[in-house]
């Protein structure tokens, strides 16, 4: 199984990876589950996700907190209202659809608010 993780962790820090220039694609949860998946097969890996420059303290957040930044959480609720805007003006789709496609943007939505800040640095 340590291969398997070590497996998934690679795939997911290059999803991750590739999240950084494409916006509609989330960077930091990719490597939250990559930092699992090393956590479990290369505590070095691990180490090394959660000491990054600019990664670290993110991660370090939500698995110490469960918190998410301010600024993160606004991008997030932006970008899944933008998505629904783009869903709804492109494609003018039925009411059944429509609700269940909001459905499935609201929840996260209110997951990702309802959760802790990390303290000031």
């Amino acid at each position: 199984m340590r291969i398997v993780y070590l497996s998934l962790g690679w795939l997911l820090v290059a999803i991750g990876v590739i999240g950084v220039f494409l916006p509609v694609l989330p960077t930091t949860p990719f490597l939250i589950m990559a930092v699992a998946c090393f956590a479990r097969s290369s505590p070095q890996l691990e180490a090394w996700l959660l000491e990054h420059p600019k990664f670290g303290g993110p991660l370090r957040d939500w698995r110490e907190r469960g918190a998410i930044p301010r600024k993160a959480k606004i991008a997030a609720v932006t970008m899944m209202s933008l998505s629904y805007a783009i869903f709804w003006f492109a494609t003018s789709p039925p009411a059944l659809r429509a609700a269940v496609v909001a459905g499935f943007m609201i929840l996260p939505a209110i997951y990702v608010v309802t959760r802790p800040e990390p303290p000031a640095a």
